[in-house]
């Protein structure tokens, strides 16, 4: 097959344009985009102007559902604003509507007048300036407990929303709720970028009936002084500055974290590593003073402590936003494929996109930032988004929901085993000094509609970071069954040098995650085993009974995990026992550390780890089996 671009490829040297006309053949065919004869032009609302009017940057066109203020708005117009939003998104587990509020630098609300707001779901809150210091709310941004009946209110099922760079001087509130930010959540809900001051953060809500859980939860690049963790079964915190932690339940991660609590698991469960190994913040937008915006790309860390922001400006890259492509709900994959080839990087404003045929990412260093959790839905069994072996890439802050025919996988990371003909790709693949990173990426199987695939996220490249990754195979919602929302596996990693800080995975029906790759690092995991298999028969193989939530292959040699959980809840059938909860080779170079299986009221884990450690069931719903080391010293 052969390609003709009649448009300049500005940003590639002559070389690697011929090069990258040959694999995006080789990867259009494979995805099933037309070829283009001639250049499209692009919508006029998806080419932002570089051009001043009166001395201001022309507004950019994010659609309908980003909603920008200003500090010269009054606190009324704020709060009505996000009232009405809050009130249409709180109990909106399912629905299509997506929303982004964007506060420009500058202060919000009074102590005597406080800005006191809800953030329900697909809803994000995030400030514009360089640092989080340069939008300040003095109030609170709240996710509290959702009551199913009056004796019933928890966080269980608060996912899908996040806050990030900006200031919470804590104020408002009354009783209960006095002086306290609120962040109650669950899988999928990220605080990154936010300095918590003048009061307390609580991720548990205490203030309604109870039982008031909670199932988190995830902070980065962050500061706060007091805080609750309370019911919170696990959470992560990463490369921050706290002043306290108030307990652990089952598995709390510390990793590069200021103030974290000693390591001390199993009693109490606290799992602190004094630095983290490597990360790379999510790239967040920005405006200046005439009104300009771009996204900012932090550089990449390695043996990390405390905030990116703590001694001055975040290292790392400013990109105008008149380099990227803003996609509506609606805009074609050809369309967005014919920007990327442009050179142009991606903002999904929010919304729902149905994707019929793959994203394809070629680009070094380009970034795909979604807005609102923008949330990209297969179509005849796509794979929405497929990303060549290449250097720097960032995708973040999007969710890529499964559709009602069987996707192979919802998102690739490099050339997959059968695609190994790209050798130009794979030859110059992502590098440990610059990787590519997936921020805030969730995977849903089931949940709003029918979903079905193979795998969630399949990372085939070397030296990838995954951070914040949450691939849930629906337990509730609607086109939820054993045969009806089916899915293998959610997370596979073929490559090496993988790190994952904060990897979710739940439901799948074999291996919920499998780690094929050399020396790869996961740094907290999360995992419920499914919950609706109908019978043992259902869910065995090889003479295992079920399968581990987490699964190191045989050939592995080097692999290490901190702070690990696996759940067992067969509610279906509560006589189903897994073999184990979590499946390595016995190899010195494979190291666990700070590992529990608990029985969450139905069914049996036999082992933690192999054949080590004790059995969790009904008989203790709730205890934790824990090993702290594997191989047992």
């Amino acid at each position: 097959m052969s390609l003709l671009f009649p448009f300049r490829l500005a940003p590639f040297r002559r070389a690697r344009a011929v090069v990258l006309v040959a694999a995006t053949a080789a990867m259009i065919a494979s995805s099933a985009v037309p070829a283009m004869a001639s250049p499209v032009a692009a919508p006029a609302s998806a080419s932002i102007s570089a051009q001043k009017t009166g001395g201001k940057a022309a507004a950019p066109d994010f659609g309908p559902n980003v909603t920008v203020f200003d500090p010269s708005m009054p606190t009324s117009q704020i709060q009505a604003t996000v009232d009405a939003i809050a009130a249409q998104q709180v109990s909106n587990q399912f629905g299509t509507e997506r929303h982004t509020l964007l506060f420009k630098p500058g202060t919000y609300g009074t102590v005597e007048a406080p800005l006191v707001f809800q953030v329900g779901y697909y809803t994000e809150v995030a400030g514009l300036g360089v640092s989080p210091g340069d939008v300040t709310i003095n109030g609170t941004v709240d996710v509290y407990n959702q009551c199913e009946t009056a004796n019933n209110c928890i966080a269980l099922n608060n996912f899908w929303r996040s806050m990030s760079n900006l200031t919470i001087n804590v104020a408002g509130g009354q009783g209960c709720r006095a002086n306290t930010e609120f962040w109650a959540v669950s899988q999928a809900s990220p605080l990154r970028r936010v300095n918590v001051t003048g009061g307390t953060l609580t991720f548990m809500d205490y203030c309604t009936a109870g039982p008031q859980y909670a199932s988190g939860g995830f902070m980065a690049d962050s500061k706060a002084g007091t805080i609750v963790n309370g019911s919170q079964q696990q959470f992560l915190v990463r490369d921050s500055t706290i002043g306290s932690w108030s307990n652990a339940v089952w598995n709390q991660v510390f990793a590069g974290v200021q103030g974290a609590p000693a390591q001390s698991f199993p009693s109490p469960q606290y799992t602190t590593l004094g630095t983290n190994p490597i990360s790379k913040e999510k790239p967040f937008m920005t405006v200046d003073a005439v009104g300009g915006y771009s996204v900012f790309v932090p550089s990449v860390r390695t043996d990390s402590s405390g905030t990116t922001w703590a001694a001055g400006p975040t290292a790392g890259r400013s990109i105008p936003l008149s380099k990227f492509y803003l996609a509506k709900p609606g805009d074609s994959v050809a369309t967005i494929n014919l920007q990327l080839l442009r050179g142009k990087n991606l903002i999904f404003t929010p919304g729902v996109y149905n994707i019929d045929r793959s994203i394809l990412v070629l680009r070094p260093g380009t970034v795909v930032l979604g807005l609102g959790v923008a949330t990209l839905t297969a179509v005849d069994g796509a794979v929405p988004i497929r990303v060549a072996d290449v250097p720097g890439v960032d995708i973040a802050g999007i969710m890529v929901d499964a559709g009602t025919s069987n996707s192979p996988a919802l998102m690739q990371l490099g050339a997959p085993a059968v695609g190994k003909a790209w050798g130009w790709i794979h030859d110059h693949g992502s590098s440990a000094s610059n990787p590519t990173a997936l921020q805030d990426v969730f995977f849903r199987i089931g949940g709003p509609h029918v979903g079905k695939a193979t795998a969630s996220l399949e990372v085939n490249s070397n030296n990838v970071i995954l951070d914040n990754i949450w691939a849930w195979r629906a337990d509730h919602g609607s086109g939820v069954g054993w045969t009806v929302n089916t899915a293998d596996t959610g997370v596979i990693v073929n490559g090496d040098n993988v790190t994952a800080t904060g990897l979710f995975a739940e439901h799948y029906q074999k291996y919920n995650t499998v780690w094929n790759g050399e020396n790869g690092k996961t740094i907290f995991f999360q995992n419920e085993l499914p919950y609706d298999a109908p019978d043992q028969a259902a869910w065995q193989h090889d003479g295992s009974l079920g399968w581990a939530g987490y699964k190191v292959a045989d050939a592995v040699t080097t692999h290490e995990l901190w702070g690990g959980g696996s759940y067992i809840y067969t509610n279906v059938d509560p006589s189903i026992h897994a073999s184990r909860g979590f499946e390595v080779p016995v190899k010195p170079g494979v190291k666990l550390h700070d590992v529990l299986t608990v029985n969450l009221g139905a069914g049996t884990i036999d082992h933690v780890v192999n054949d080590t450690g004790d059995p969790v069931s009904n008989a203790a719903t709730g205890v934790p089996s824990y090993v702290v080391e594997f191989p047992v010293p």
